[in-house]
């Protein structure tokens, strides 16, 4: 089939990459090593949020595209699995309001009594809250109906994708660091666990990136997803009980009546973390001169600057 352009990766990166290819009129094919409800994208939270991803003055503006475009996609949250949500970050000490303050409508301080026991500092706002399972066939349906394609195909290097195309998107987030190859990509291990919602309705953060054991509750179509860890270095995918076990205590401080909630499920997964995103063009040393735009490096941040990052990109493949 004659194709313009290959995207390597269908996590969330990189089918909105592939869309916005799409939709411009470019013949495209996605390869994935993994089905797309297999990807790290499809176990992720996932709420809109600038977390553990550099450099902050790309990163100001990446946000803010996606949160315009996903406030969009929340008029049809059935279909596209994306709500506006409000809820409360908090911190034990003083939390100044977030660089990206000035992006989100209507984002203030939390008052004392909105604040969870032991809080003293915090904000209230409303934010995009996606069901990243939901979404992700949202995305994949878009992108068909844009006339792209997805393949389960394993790219085994960036000059064999040149074969196939005079243009790559390489939206391979962890796999980049075998691909490339990119050493400077690594794994932060988050778990998570999903149990039934015995009623909340807001979601909750505890502040803190830096924090290897997080603290936040998302309530999702499908249950109450708590959270969580940050584990640096850690390939291990496979979720350890006791590490569930503390994660439901730590959120049952928020509201108690997670202590008794049912387990649904536990999930795993690897953020992309990078010491800064790459999204730069690279000209191929192919006989032919393919170019390439990376694409990854997105850390815990994927779907916050997701749509962002892919105007960015497809502008990049056309220059």
């Amino acid at each position: 089939m004659p194709c313009d352009v290959i995207v390597i990766g269908s996590g969330v990166i990189g089918l909105t990459t592939a869309i916005r290819l799409a939709e411009s009129g470019a013949r495209v094919r996605v390869w994935s090593r993994d089905p797309v409800d297999r990807t790290t994208s499809a176990i992720a939270g996932a709420l809109w949020e600038p977390y553990r991803i550099e450099p902050r003055h790309r990163v100001a503006a990446w946000s803010r595209r996606t949160f315009e475009v996903l406030t969009e996609l929340a008029e049809r949250p059935e279909e596209t699995g994306v709500r506006l949500v409000a809820g409360v970050q908090a911190l034990d000490g003083d939390l100044p309001l977030p660089y990206w303050a000035d992006t989100v409508p209507g984002l203030r301080p939390a008052e004392p009594d909105e604040l969870p026991p032991g809080y003293k500092s915090g904000f209230r706002a409303r934010l995009p809250l996606v069901d990243m399972p939901t979404h992700l066939d949202y995305l994949s349906r878009r992108l068909i109906a844009a006339g792209g394609t997805l393949e389960q195909r394993t790219a085994i290097s960036l000059d064999e994708a040149a074969r196939h195309a005079p243009r790559i998107a390489n939206c391979t987030g962890l796999a980049a660091r075998d691909l490339v190859p990119d050493p400077r990509v690594r794994p932060v291990r988050g778990q998570i666990v999903v149990v039934e919602n015995p009623g909340l309705t807001e979601w909750f953060v505890r502040a803190g990136e830096e924090d290897a054991e997080a603290v936040y509750l998302f309530p999702q179509p499908y249950g109450l997803l708590l959270g969580g860890t940050a584990h640096e270095g850690v390939w291990d995918t496979a979720p350890d009980p006791a590490t569930a076990d503390a994660i439901i205590a730590r959120c049952a401080l928020i509201d108690p009546r997670i202590s008794t909630a049912r387990v649904l499920r536990h999930r795993v997964g690897l953020r992309p973390v990078r010491d800064e995103v790459r999204l730069e063009r690279e000209e191929l040393a192919t006989p032919k001169g393919a170019v390439c735009v990376h694409n990854y490096g997105h850390g815990g941040a994927g779907i916050t600057v997701s749509w962002g990052c892919a105007d960015e990109a497809a502008g990049e493949v056309w220059k």
